[in-house]
């Protein structure tokens, strides 16, 4: 039997020598960040990168203190605080290789809910210099298919009335820079980790329109002094599960209730733009440039496009994780001819990058057994992801008269599956999407009109009037209603091409 540790600060001298843990002073650490949305991209992704600097410079300004503003972030500040606010990493290999890590970097957390107001007065903090957030797309509040601020959102509403007991996150960020105004100080930089394109431009506009509703001299203030920088992040990182909290404890000692799966690879490319300093994250790995954009474009319409490929052709063909879809040699090549025709000819060349290269790592980073990154979380929110991620190529090759046929077909697999809501041998799928009841009541209108899901305007815009792909769609919506085995419409697809 394996003797059992509990992870707390006072515990880590008990852990095996086979897991990393922090080796720096946490009790000297100040919280230089306040992060918004601490979930498991951000503990794998930012924190990781900090507790690496920590470790290599023992800077003691740039600890984390974790916000969340939804009761629902109440079982992950719990477990936090009970373990001192530290967790573990695991970080699962290819080959089988397991790294275990625990983490130091965060430091405090808070829950918006109860005290927006302490919440806010942290950030007016002067030890405050940065606050960053992984809030999901669906947290940026803009309508997909213009991109401009959703003011009918009910906590939108709320925030303007109550400025003093904000519930939005653009609310809180309004909140602590009016504080921080008012009190002479520097702002604070806003740092986006979100994978939308232009994620920090995204922030600024978002917040931008709000202030201007509630302050407008704030907003003017915030338009000329507080920086955006945008940023490209990449770590595959799926839900943690019972099975990982168990083999830490029985195979490693470890009773960690809310640990970190992962795989190694990680990238982060930042443009240098901050108004109040920052942590030096190119000493550990992250890479700061001039201009994000080509990075960001490659990122978002490869791996999360290819995310999304998966996500929905893997739903409606039973496939439940990523890793169990490149497998399946048709789901590969399908993925690989998407990437090659229809994906890489409208991306821009990016500096130190051979996309073929890129392409290969990323069919080998999604087949890896050991990251059961599972379908359900990747088509969590599509209303927000797919309008980012797949249709910008999809119009972009419209223009220039190249290939949709791939494309196409993962649109109209989301109109079974957004419809239907099972997957071709009836098993029921998980919808979870802020639109999932207009995505429904715009797929069911399919069986009286064929573009019915295609008129959604604020998901596919004006796409329903592209004759050219209306009629391919139309052609697929027509094969997958008769029959849903989707793999025969794959073949067919890649038949042709051949």
């Amino acid at each position: 039997m394996t003797a059992v540790t509990r992870l707390n600060q006072e515990s880590l001298s008990e852990l095996p020598e086979s897991v990393s843990r922090p080796t720096y002073d946490r009790s000297k650490l100040s919280a230089g960040i306040l992060h918004i949305g601490v979930g498991g991209f951000h503990r794998s992704h930012e924190a990781w990168y900090t507790n690496k600097l920590l470790e290599a410079t023992g800077a003691t300004q740039w600890g984390i203190c974790g916000v969340g503003l939804r009761e629902a972030d109440r079982k992950i500040a719990d477990i936090l605080k009970k373990q001192d606010y530290l967790y573990t990493l695991i970080i699962k290999h290819p080959d089988g290789k397991i790294e275990n890590q625990v983490i130091g970097s965060i430091i405090d957390f808070m829950l918006g809910s109860d005290d927006p107001a302490a919440v806010t007065d942290r950030m007016a903090d002067e030890k405050t210099k940065i606050v960053s957030l992984t809030i999901t797309e669906g947290g940026y509040n803009f309508k997909p298919a213009t991109g401009e601020f959703n003011f009918k959102n009910p906590e939108v509403k709320h925030d303007l009335a109550n400025p003093n007991e904000p519930k939005s996150v653009f609310g809180f960020l309004t909140a602590g820079l009016k504080k921080r105004r008012a009190a002479g100080l520097t702002p604070f930089t806003i740092q986006s980790c979100d994978n939308i394109q232009h994620n920090g431009d995204m922030t600024r506009k978002m917040l931008l329109a709000f202030a201007r509703k509630q302050d407008p001299v704030l907003a003017e203030w915030i338009e000329n002094e507080v920086c955006f920088p945008n940023a490209m992040v990449d770590r595959i990182t799926p839900v943690t599960t019972p099975d990982d909290i168990e083999t830490l404890e029985n195979e490693h000692g470890i009773k960690d209730k809310w640990p970190v799966t992962c795989e190694p690879f990680s990238q982060w490319v930042i443009e240098d733009k901050f108004c109040n300093g920052r942590p030096e994250w190119e000493k550990v790995g992250a890479q700061f440039v001039p201009d994000v954009t080509p990075y960001e474009t490659m990122k978002i319409r490869l791996l999360n496009a290819g995310h999304s490929v998966l996500g929905m052709l893997g739903s409606i063909h039973g496939h439940t994780t990523i890793d169990e879809c490149v497998a399946d040699p048709l789901f590969a090549a399908y993925l690989r001819r998407f990437m090659d025709f229809e994906a890489t000819p409208v991306l821009d060349p990016v500096e130190g990058i051979d996309l073929e290269q890129y392409k290969d790592s990323l069919i080998e980073r999604f087949g890896n057994p050991y990251i059961k990154d599972s379908l359900a979380r990747i088509c969590l929110e599509s209303s927000s992801k797919l309008p980012k991620f797949i249709i910008p190529t999809i119009t972009e090759n419209l223009e220039l008269g190249g290939s949709t046929e791939y494309a196409a077909l993962v649109i109209a697999a989301w109109c079974y599956y957004s419809d239907k809501g099972v997957s071709k041998d009836g098993v029921k799928l998980e919808i979870v999407d802020d639109m999932k009841e207009e995505l429904h009541k715009a797929a069911s209108g399919t069986a009286s009109s064929k573009l019915s899901f295609l008129k959604l305007k604020p998901v596919f815009g004006n796409l329903a009037q592209n004759k050219g792909f209306t009629e391919d769609y139309t052609c697929l919506i027509n094969s997958l209603y008769e029959n849903p085995d989707i793999s025969l419409l794959m073949q067919a697809a890649l038949f042709g091409r051949d």
